[in-house]
């Protein structure tokens, strides 16, 4: 018998029904559309690997593919891989995450230039009972376009429609050879040291070393000793200051003439899992860096050569990642380094972090308004002002580079450095990748332990008496990535101090960027040494 209860029924069935056609002919469509599929054969690995793989886009090949990607560089996809196999092959498709561009299929269809790399993983058992995996460096800080034992392919040129239905092989065979190091020379020495601390720390071994600059005149006096300035910054093999041994070279011309002063000069190399560099001191996630190179690595230096090991004569230098450090270093090392000149260091006050104002904002991506929301810039144009990236975008960039904090990416290493570690063992982010939403007690986390202006506040009565006359900070007011206002938090706090008054300086470039610098390496290391003259012990002998 017909009832509406028979037709009200049978109209549900039909929708379920319908539904149900509908979602899989959608999952259907979505798995037939453009993808990549990824393998590795036996020849490269007979065993299971873990790790990212990467799947990069160009419309050039002046360049490889892989070389091209970076903060404004081309178009690229990651995806994590575990114990996958030879010969089986890692997804690259719609449902992965890309940068500048988020979706594969709003790629424009065009012929373009691809090449894929596979970034390996290592498994490090902590000393603090957390297991992780992550890049090992290699000596080429932490780069994975690069790092020895990475595998990359072929550069393959193909025509990319998303929607079409294709699915492009690709298999990475080439393995990155390790990383040459510059022989010795007259002038430039190298040196390299297993941390006992840092390896018994990740459970892996771990390498610090350094490039050692000599001053002219070292080997025809075996009894003269040297003031060391240290000059930190991102890893690289290079002699400090970009000596080379070639008259073309300005700061060469200078280092070997009769009227330049004596000093060594050391670049420190520290590279950690989560960075090309690992911010010179101690850490919960990177671990004991700071001992690693103040009871390890220097005490080999000094050892190897004749430095003066008294603190006036340890001098300290470095821009941006190496401002920071220098900055830092002299702060929490005070006896053992006679001054600082820090060119536009990273956040020495997080109330601008590249954009975000961890204190206040809530959201890392957004500036909250009353009745709207503006994006939070992460980079500008100092000629204009103009905002290049977004804090969103740079961020979305990194994430692409790695999950869980490994992209090697500065907003990832700064969590690092200065956060907590998490329940799974990575560090406890400071916000969300995705959302933005910035968890407060991580931003109090970072405020106790790494603000180095709320640290020279509170305990200013103990540390400024050792600190006077140490402390010089150069900066551009139009820095590419906002980090003058944080050096601005800690000049106000400074120039206020008493008992004692700093005695430092800063200096400011009305419309410099980032790579502002008022004199050249030649004119500060002169300004070194007229401050190591004022300071030295009177029986010491002058520079």
């Amino acid at each position: 018998m017909f009832t509406y209860r028979t037709l009200f029924n049978g109209l549900i069935f039909w929708l379920l029904l319908s539904s149900s056609a509908t979602t899989l002919l959608a999952q259907t469509a979505a798995s037939a559309r453009f993808r990549f599929e990824v393998s590795f054969p036996a020849a490269v690995s007979s065993s299971p690997l873990t790790g990212r793989m990467f799947l990069i886009i160009a419309r050039k090949d002046s360049l490889e593919p892989r070389l091209q990607v970076g903060r404004y560089g081309t178009q690229f996809f990651g995806v994590d891989f575990e114990k996958l196999a030879p010969a089986k092959s890692v997804t690259i498709d719609g449902a992965t995450l890309g940068y500048p561009i988020n979706d594969l299929k709003e790629l424009p269809v065009g012929d373009y230039y691809i090449q894929a790399v596979l970034s390996k993983y290592t498994e490090f058992k902590r000393s603090d009972g957390h297991t992780v995996w992550m890049h090992m460096d290699q000596w080429e800080g932490q780069d994975w376009r690069r790092s020895p034992g990475n595998v990359y392919s072929a550069v393959q040129k193909i025509r990319i429609d998303p929607a079409k239905q294709q699915t492009v092989n690709v298999q990475v065979t080439t393995i990155i050879p390790p990383i040459s190091v510059p022989p010795d020379t007259k002038w430039v020495k190298h040196i390299k040291i297993r941390s006992e601390k840092l390896t018994k720390f990740w459970g892996q071994p771990i390498y610090i070393g350094a490039t050692i600059l000599l001053p002219k005149g070292y080997d025809d006096e075996p009894n003269r000793l040297y003031p060391t300035v240290y000059q930190q910054g991102h890893f690289s093999l290079a002699a400090p200051f970009r000596f080379e041994e070639n008259e073309a070279n300005e700061f060469y011309r200078e280092w070997v003439s009769d009227s330049s002063p004596r000093f060594i000069a050391v670049t420190l190399q520290h590279p950690s899992p989560y960075f090309d560099d690992s911010y010179a001191v101690n850490s919960v996630n990177n671990g004991p860096y700071g001992d690693a190179i103040h009871e390890e690595l220097i005490p080999e230096i000094e050892k190897n050569f004749r430095c003066i090991r008294e603190g006036y004569a340890r001098l300290l230098t470095g821009g941006s990642t190496g401002g920071w450090e220098s900055f830092a270093l002299q702060v929490w090392y005070p006896d053992f380094y006679g001054g600082t000149w820090s060119f536009a260091p990273d956040p020495l006050d997080f109330w601008n972090v590249e954009g975000i104002d961890i204190y206040r904002d809530k959201n890392a991506f957004y500036k909250e308004h009353e009745w709207y929301r503006v994006p939070t810039p992460n980079t500008r144009v100092p000629a204009t002002g103009e905002t290049r990236l977004t804090s969103q975008q740079r961020n979305t960039m990194e994430l692409v580079n790695g999950t869980k904090g490994r992209s090697g990416g500065q907003l990832d290493v700064w969590s690092s450095v200065f956060g907590p570690v998490g329940d799974d063992g990575y560090f406890k982010p400071l916000f969300d990748k995705k959302t933005g939403i910035i968890d407060p007690t991580v931003a109090q986390y970072w405020k106790e332990h790494y603000d180095l202006r709320y640290y020279l506040e509170k305990n200013w009565s103990t540390v400024g008496p050792k600190l006077v006359g140490k402390l010089h900070v150069i900066c551009g007011r139009m820095d590419d990535f906002f980090l003058n206002f944080g050096v601005y938090k800690v000049d106000d706090f400074l120039t206020k101090a008493q008992n004692p008054a700093y005695g430092g300086s800063f200096t400011y470039g009305e419309r410099g960027g980032h790579s502002w610098r008022p004199y050249s390496n030649a004119e500060l290391l002169r300004m070194m040494d007229a401050h190591l003259k004022k300071r030295m012990p009177t029986k010491t002998t002058p520079n």
